[in-house]
């Protein structure tokens, strides 16, 4: 365990003591070592769930402060910034529909 990802300050935990005790003798049942041929079996988390949509980007957006509120309000315990990357999804997934649309209706118009 790294001491940077501990959530709590570094002056609040007792070092010694985490140090001191004792290593556990008994193999842990639920993540028991890997085998050579396990570990070379590996692959990405990617690879292996891509359904995860693990491709996001982290960026800096400005939006109204009133859009801000809504969208945590309408959240309740998710995130609103889920929230926000789902209806974003929404309106491009809508945006393709609606040009598909024109485009049938312009082929149906010069055709006619």
């Amino acid at each position: 365990m790294s001491k940077r990802n501990l959530k709590n300050k570094p002056s609040e935990i007792d070092w010694a003591a985490v140090d001191a005790a004792p290593l556990a003798d008994v193999p842990d049942e639920d993540a028991p070592e890997l085998t050579g041929a396990e570990f070379s079996e590996l692959r990405p988390l990617t690879e292996a769930l891509p359904e995860l949509g693990v491709g996001k980007q982290r960026i800096t957006i400005m939006l109204d402060e009133a859009v801000v509120q809504a969208y945590k309000a309408k959240a309740g315990g998710r995130g609103y910034q889920t929230l926000i990357n789902e209806t974003l999804r929404k309106a491009l997934e809508l945006d393709n529909v609606k040009e598909a649309l024109r485009e049938v209706i312009r082929e149906e118009l010069h055709s006619a």
